[in-house]
């Protein structure tokens, strides 16, 4: 190795922490600013401090707070958010931000439940089409908040943008269309002042792919956006799309055509240009036609990009039950189908509803500097499925299974070690990691979309919002150790219904999770 190179490698090793230390010191313990807390979609609250292996176990419902507001197609609150040291007519407060269904956003009092505000996101037109879980025509996508200028931002139903002040709610940008109306938008992103989301679907005519809005000037946004196929290929997972520190931002399409030349990336794993949105990288797998065949597009799970000693790394997966672990910069390597590493965790029976990898997965780095990877699974593990070094009794509907990023011994790449399989999960969502415990919700949902068996055919009937709703069990919270698996808490009966594709936050020693009949529930020491 030459001189400069060794100089290059050092620069590298000192990068990695400072920025650590940049992150740690922009937030507080008390900021949970957007989906899965970081545009990395993380999962990691790396600010938290109060909860601990050791103390979890005295957990209780501090509260829980019923917005008015009526369920839109499976949907209710989005995923919750939250900023401390924020101003409002009532002192310096730390607030918890939902967005409703039918188009309000909310803002509540940390300590007390209280709401503090409420803004109406005025819509002046109708959809075309009647509301349908695929298409629900609500508010979709989960807020992000600017913490550097006070804003939260929001989509409306009619795809319009609005920045609203953190502490009373008045709007401070926009509202400016952003998105087509009635789109299926998924959780907002943000870095450098411009607002990114991806669409799933073609819900509303809208193209499927990754949009942004650059809000530098209120009075001239500037939109922008890729197209991930022409002919399907939504980018659906519910984290959104997902921002490295390498200037790119990265996302995870559906089934539909793969033909790169063309413009069409089908099943596959993509990464654009944060500033003009164009893809430089791709990865698909060399089955492509075979999950796109079966509908089991890799989109349902969100990937999350992560640092793991010199390397920065993307993971991700999806029905079919395959866990990829990608390098960020060059995503399958030459050819573009060549993962570093590649594991299958279950689906054995080829479904396309309620088996495999759904959801998002969550990273956390430990105190001696090892890297983890925690990924939700949906029904039974595969037959295939590595042993891991400690279970915890059967799952049939589902787990969280956690695996060490490690060093192959021989090859020098980065690789996955299975750690530990929780016991069983009723259709985990993804996972929430602080301070040594890892946090997840057992939905309770019901995860078929048709009728007949779970192996995509011709004539199945898509069922109705009414038959998805039913034969649903409550959440429950689980606080789990995040280095063996074991359970050191869960919630009981304390949520009163299921929830369907949302996410936790974690801050300043509680956990907040919302439910369908628009509960917001608050968790903390007793």
């Amino acid at each position: 190795m030459s001189v400069a190179a060794n100089s290059s490698r050092w620069k590298l090793i000192w990068l990695v922490p400072v920025f650590c230390f940049c992150v740690a010191s922009a937030l507080s313990g008390a900021d949970w600013p957007t989906f899965a807390h970081d545009p990395q979609r993380s999962g990691w609250a790396v600010e938290e401090k109060a909860l601990k292996p050791g103390n979890v176990a005295n957990l209780e419902l501090k509260w829980k707070v019923q917005l008015k507001n009526e369920p839109l197609s499976l949907t209710a609150l989005t995923a919750p958010v939250v900023a401390d040291h924020v101003k409002t007519s009532q002192g310096i407060k730390t607030l918890v931000y939902v967005a409703r269904s039918r188009g309000e956003l909310t803002a509540i009092d940390s300590v007390t439940g209280k709401i503090i505000w409420t803004r109406d996101l005025e819509v002046h037109s109708l959809p075309k089409d009647e509301s349908m879980w695929l298409c629900p025509n609500n508010l979709n996508a989960t807020p992000v908040i600017d913490k550097r200028t006070g804003t939260i931002y929001a989509i409306a139903t009619d795809g319009r943008l609005w920045g609203l002040d953190l502490g009373n709610g008045g709007i401070k940008f926009g509202p400016a269309q952003f998105v087509p109306p009635f789109s299926k938008n998924w959780s907002l992103n943000l870095h450098d002042a411009t607002i990114y989301t991806s669409i799933s679907q073609g819900c509303g005519g809208a193209p499927s792919g990754i949009y942004s809005m650059d809000v530098h000037d209120p009075r001239q946004p500037v939109t922008r956006a890729l197209v991930a196929s022409k002919n399907g290929a939504g980018i659906w997972g519910r984290g959104g799309p997902v921002i490295g520190l390498n200037d790119r931002i990265y996302g995870v399409t559906g089934d539909g055509k793969f033909a790169p030349p063309d413009g069409d990336y089908g099943s596959s794993f993509i990464a654009a240009s944060l500033r003009d949105l164009k893809v430089i990288d791709y990865f698909a797998p060399t089955n492509f036609q075979h999950v796109t065949d079966y509908d089991l597009d890799m989109a349902a799970f969100s990937p999350v990009w992560f640092a793991s000693g010199m390397r920065n790394l993307v993971a991700g997966g999806g029905k079919e039950g395959v866990l990829y672990l990608l390098d960020a910069g060059s995503l399958g390597q030459k050819d573009h189908h060549t993962p570093l590493f590649t594991i299958k965790l279950a689906n054995d029976d080829n479904a396309f509803q309620g088996e495999g990898i759904w959801g998002a997965p969550a990273t956390w780095r430990d105190d001696v500097g090892e890297s983890w990877l925690y990924v939700p699974i949906y029904g039974p593990a595969s037959a295939s499925a590595p042993a891991f070094a400690a279970t915890h009794g059967p799952a049939p509907h589902g787990c969280l299974m956690a695996f060490k990023v490690e060093i192959h011994s021989g090859t020098q790449e980065p690789t996955l070690t299975p750690e530990w399989v929780s016991g069983d999960l009723d259709l985990p969502d993804p996972p929430a990691v602080a301070n040594g415990v890892i946090f997840v919700l057992s939905t309770g949902e019901n995860p078929m979309q048709t009728t007949g068996g779970k192996v995509i055919f011709t004539h199945q009937k898509i069922l109705t919002n009414q038959q998805r709703e039913a034969d649903t069990h409550n959440a429950v919270l689980y606080a789990l150790d995040a280095r063996t698996g074991k359970t050191l808490y869960q919630s009981g009966k304390a949520m009163g219904a299921w929830t369907h594709f949302s996410g936790l936050a974690v801050a300043d020693g509680q956990v907040y999770a919302v439910d369908h009949d628009s509960y917001l529930y608050c968790f903390g020491l007793k």
